[in-house]
């Protein structure tokens, strides 16, 4: 068997892994990632696209936001669609000056991989059977297969961003784990085509049909969703279809100059949310879609694994500068804290905008009108703008 020997080993080279890496090496820290797939496969997923100020801020801190800044859209606000009439919730001027950017998470993820090659970093992609071991030790270790040999890579911390479906997660004995979930009755029908943007920011749109989104990727690609049953075939979606629908949803002067076009990618994704607690167990930390699911409603997915990686960045930042251990025994408590908020402005999103089966005519009417009392309201849009643009990450001191 061979053995390897690095500080921090990291599951999982998503965009959360990555960041995580490329953090740490720029403070001298030594890691190394193992991931199960192949790199194009992981440049293959087609995610979120809203990067909140504080995951903006991190990825310029991690030196890796030179395209980001040339190519990212900053938008200062977005529209909320309601009863056929756009409401502006005007970002930058609710929140003293934050915005949010447009960019991609296949371009981040891009970024990072070249930022990570160009400094000499040892990504080892393809590794089959990960298996953590020792957590509760002071030396874990990993094992798998790399390459058609078996391999040890001893460490001080794991960090486990290998997703909602990895290996790190179920490392934990399942009796230390508490896990809150709630399962939607509805999914997001989404596709991508080579159209320009319906408008200039993005619009959130709620209609007794159900929900729509309309989001973009660049001036020239936009990303379009409808509220779809969570039983939904995607075979009963053609492109044709979902232009037509996604008219009808969206207030009259915004369908009339909707641009369609051929789908380039076309999914349907279902909604949940899911926290577990805690997460940690010994030397191994989880972090992203490892510890948490959010409705995408909110875009705060991606954002909140950057929220965990300035987390326990910074902490083993002070682990190794400083000696001081102690404070990981805080990583979970700080990241839930955050973490719950976002899952709570998420729900409220999701529960506001969507159409629910369920629903009977009193319930309607209250979520019309708490919609109305925070888009008519100062307070309201305030809180509105302040969540979106994404809470302060916590200090650590």
């Amino acid at each position: 068997m061979k053995t390897l020997k690095t500080q921090v080993a990291i599951i999982g080279a998503g965009p959360s892994g990555l960041l995580l890496g490329q953090l740490l090496h720029n403070a001298g820290i030594e890691t190394l990632i193992v991931e199960r797939q192949a790199p194009d496969y992981v440049l293959g997923r087609i995610r979120a696209g809203v990067l909140e100020q504080g995951m903006v801020d991190l990825l310029r801190q991690a030196g890796v936001s030179q395209r980001m800044d040339a190519e990212g859209l900053v938008h200062e606000g977005f529209e909320l669609a309601l009863n056929g009439r756009l409401h502006h919730i005007d970002l930058k001027t609710l929140t003293g000056g934050k915005t949010v950017m447009i960019y991609g998470q296949t371009e981040v993820t891009r970024d990072l991989m070249a930022a990570r090659e160009h400094a000499g970093a040892i990504t080892l992609y393809e590794a089959r059977n990960v298996q953590p071991h020792d957590l509760k030790g002071e030396r874990p270790w990993l094992t798998f297969e790399h390459q058609g040999q078996q391999v040890r890579l001893d460490c001080d911390y794991i960090a486990g961003c290998d997703g909602f479906h990895g290996v790190s997660r179920q490392s934990i004995p399942a009796d230390v784990l508490k896990t809150f979930e709630r399962v939607y009755p509805f999914g997001w029908l989404g596709i991508l085509a080579d159209t320009p943007p319906v408008h200039g920011e993005l619009v959130y749109a709620k209609h007794s049909r159900g929900f729509a989104l309309c989001s973009m990727r660049s001036p020239s690609r936009s990303r379009y969703y409808l509220q779809v049953p969570a039983e939904e075939s995607l075979d009963a979606w053609p492109d044709q279809r979902f232009w037509a629908e996604l008219k009808e949803r969206l207030p009259a002067d915004l369908a009339a100059s909707l641009v369609t076009g051929p789908s380039i990618e076309k999914s349907i994704a279902p909604l949940r949310s899911f926290v577990v607690e805690p997460m940690q167990y010994g030397r191994l930390f989880l972090l992203g879609d490892a510890a948490h699911i959010v409705p995408p409603t909110g875009a705060k997915g991606l954002n909140l694994a950057a929220s965990d990686v300035s987390t326990l960045f910074t902490l083993l930042c002070k682990v190794y500068r400083e000696g001081r251990v102690e404070l990981l025994e805080k990583y979970s408590q700080i990241c839930l804290r955050r973490i719950w908020k976002a899952e709570r402005f998420s729900w409220w999103m999701t529960s506001m905008l969507h159409q629910f089966p369920e629903a009977d005519g009193f319930s309607q009417r209250i979520a019309q009108s708490e919609l109305e009392y925070f888009v008519e309201s100062q307070a309201g849009r305030e809180t509105i703008a302040e969540n979106y643009v994404g809470l302060p990450y916590e200090a650590i001191e």
